[in-house]
């Protein structure tokens, strides 16, 4: 039974009931109960029972045959595109209701939350039209035959998402994987599972199909690795940590099943001496310690020009110290409670280990003990100097709203420093200079580099990350593509029969 806290609403209530979808039908789980915290206050607002290795397989059979019975497998294309359209709509006209879910569970700010709600409404909006218009391709013929390129469904596609964003998570994933005509498993994250299962409820009253999608929230180690063991799934795409991705990755060349793999990052942010340091303080502020620093493009590691580090430094501190930090929900909140205590007291262990390898704090570094926040996931925005670029803190992914500083003298010694990471998800440049902004970019191994802005996205525009940031590509006009299977037709046109084999 679900367990509404006293703070949460009654209309918040009704959508945080104990069922989860599968294959088209709401039912409570067979899996363990899965207990859901509240960020701000450390309060059990819901309990939800898990799926099971069981439920994967009704939800992929059931997928399976969804999308062949109700014909969405070859359906027009632009009959698919309706309906998308009326799930992106449905999305924005039920965006204040999904912010309130998403703050409660996650913590994170309703500005934000209403951000990722429209993010995902633009979403299966984009990817509407772009399956309405994506034409085979008669390619140049090279003999008596005509020759064609089609795409087809793949079937069943797996998407695990993470706990950071889910609607906007779920969209990427879930809009271009059924515009492509498959099926799809959904498996939110353990830790934040609510917004998933709300999505599902608008995708079924928008007209989708019965069964062409399910959503299993559970653990890792049974839904997530069932999944993709599963025969009956045809590709995976996971959006989460670099060793799950490592580990799934194997799992799915095991099966030589195709996956995308959007993984973790310790992004670069550079500041030229010749920057606009107003709009570069600003930028780099917002790179880092928005969404507390839980994003996997955060911009971490700032690497400031020698002629400028002190004087930038003292003046992104003293920025980084005025931001509010409380709860989501109140309009005033700057940096938000992380999504849970046992990953805030992560996040301040790495920070204590630094200190103790010889980093200095020059602001936050410490958990609040007092007031109202002494009981939720909240940690300060935190700046850390007297480090070197090989220490841990400077190479592994935090995910909070911890920054290191670090000065450079010149482009060698800059892209040297900022290129040495295991990761290449994202890089920010802040210059005045457009030629050395552009050359820059292109010495430094990221997939996305933002010049005199950060954390701004497009639907429209590729996504993907270099060696551990992941693998594949999201996003874009051809994400489309990335879950179809080419075919190629040829049609003969000669008027004689073949010769072979006639001398014999």
């Amino acid at each position: 039974m679900t367990l509404a806290a006293p703070h949460v609403s009654a209309s918040l209530t009704a959508d945080l009931t104990d069922e989860i979808y599968v294959g088209g039908s709401w039912i409570r789980g067979a899996g363990d109960p899965i207990e859901s915290i509240d960020p701000s206050s450390g309060e059990v607002f819901a309990t939800l029972h898990a799926a099971t290795a069981e439920d994967v397989d009704t939800a992929v059979r059931s997928g399976s045959a969804a999308a062949r019975v109700s014909g969405w497998s070859t359906m027009l294309l632009h009959e698919r595109a309706a309906v998308l359209h009326r799930i992106g709509n449905a999305v924005e006209d039920n965006a204040g209701r999904i912010a309130a879910v998403q703050t409660l569970d996650t913590g994170k700010t309703l500005t934000e939350t209403r951000a990722l709600a429209m993010s995902a409404a633009n979403t299966f909006r984009y990817m509407a039209a772009a399956v309405e218009t994506m034409d085979g391709a008669l390619t140049t013929p090279r003999g008596p035959w005509m020759t064609m390129s089609t795409h087809e469904p793949m079937g069943v596609i797996g998407a695990i998402t993470p706990w950071n964003s889910p609607i906007a998570s779920d969209a990427q994933k879930i809009a271009p994987a059924l515009a492509a005509g498959n099926a799809v498993v959904a498996k939110p994250p353990v830790w934040a599972p609510w917004v998933t299962l709300l999505l599902a409820r608008l995708c079924d009253e928008a007209g989708l199909p019965a069964g062409l999608l399910s959503v299993l929230p559970g653990p890792g180690r049974t839904v997530g690795e069932t999944l993709v063991r599963h025969p009956g799934v045809a590709k995976v795409t996971f959006t989460g940590g670099t060793s799950t991705g490592r580990h799934l990755a194997h799992l799915a060349a095991d099966k030589l099943m195709p996956i995308t793999l959007e993984l973790g990052g310790k992004s670069p942010t550079i500041v030229y001496d010749d920057a606009d340091i107003e709009r570069a303080l600003q930028g780099v502020l917002y790179g880092i310690f928005s969404s507390s620093g839980q994003s996997c493009i955060a911009g971490s590691r700032i690497f400031l020009h020698r002629n400028i580090f002190e004087s930038f430094t003292t003046q992104l501190v003293e920025r980084a110290q005025r931001l509010r930090l409380g709860p989501g929900t109140d309009p005033s909140t700057d940096v938000a409670p992380m999504i849970a205590l046992r990953h805030r007291d992560s996040v301040a262990d790495m920070v204590d280990a630094a200190v103790a390898n010889g980093a200095t704090v020059l602001c936050g570094g410490a958990i609040p003990t007092e007031g109202a926040l002494a009981g939720g996931a909240y940690y300060p925005p935190t700046v850390l100097t007297d480090v070197r670029n090989s220490d841990a803190i400077c190479q592994e992914e935090i995910f909070g709203p911890v920054a290191v500083v670090l000065p450079f003298d010149d482009d060698l010694d800059l892209v040297e420093q900022a290129n040495d990471s295991v990761y290449g998800l994202a890089c920010g440049i802040w210059t005045e200079d457009y030629r050395r902004a552009l050359r820059t970019a292109k010495s430094i191994d990221a997939g996305t580099v933002w010049i005199n802005t950060y954390k701004q996205f497009s639907i429209s525009t590729p996504f993907t990350g270099l060696r551990d940031s992941g693998l594949g590509t999201e996003k874009g006009r051809d994400a489309v593509r990335q879950y179809s299977n080419q075919k190629s037709i040829y049609l003969d046109l000669s008027d004689t029969p073949s010769t072979w084999g006639r001398n014999r």
